[in-house]
């Protein structure tokens, strides 16, 4: 009897504590815990170099930050399931249309499958370079600031390499604006 409790017990313990990961997770679409609205994070990273990466983008090629160095660059992780990941994503676009050749890029850095973020960008038209991975997106997205791991979350980089803000949660626009106005 005490083996059959024990083992109830080691199950319901796994099922409650993937179940707490998998809410954090998914739980707001993969955007901002509930009642958290916006919040700076990355703070640490202000004023300092911009870590380095190298991940795959959405056509296979290997994409590294210093292939951004010299321009102002908006690094936004987002993800295919993150409801204000998909929200904010015209927005973006439009920002690189309207800054481009001005030195500014966006860069988009997902969360998910190749295949499903590069149907998923095509379908919005998206014009900005998209790179996928998993573990090593969770990685790079710590790396830059983001402890949490949650969705949506930018950080500006300056053309010098320095990163200069950073966000968790869905841009303000207006906002955004103001900050690579900043930089450029």
């Amino acid at each position: 009897m005490s083996r059959n409790f024990l083992i109830m017990a080691i199950v319901a313990l796994l099922a409650a504590s993937g179940g707490y990961f998998l809410a954090r997770l998914l739980g707001t679409g993969g955007g901002n815990a509930p009642g958290v609205t916006e919040m700076q994070t990355g703070n640490d990273l202000l004023g300092m170099r911009r870590p380095d990466f190298t991940l795959d983008s959405v056509n296979g090629e290997k994409v590294s930050a210093s292939d951004f160095d010299g321009q102002v660059w908006l690094v936004n992780f987002w993800a295919t399931w993150c409801k204000p990941c998909v929200d904010e994503m015209p927005m973006l676009s439009q920002v690189q249309s309207d800054f481009a050749g001005q030195g500014v890029t966006v860069v988009g850095i997902a969360l998910d499958d190749a295949e499903r973020a590069r149907q998923f960008a095509s379908d919005l038209s998206i014009q900005y370079p998209i790179l996928v991975g998993q573990a090593d997106v969770v990685l790079t997205g710590r790396n830059y600031g983001n402890s949490s791991g949650m969705l949506p979350f930018s950080v500006l980089v300056d053309a010098e390499g320095v990163v200069r803000w950073s966000h968790l949660g869905a841009l303000d626009q207006d906002e955004l604006l103001q900050q690579i106005t900043r930089l450029k």
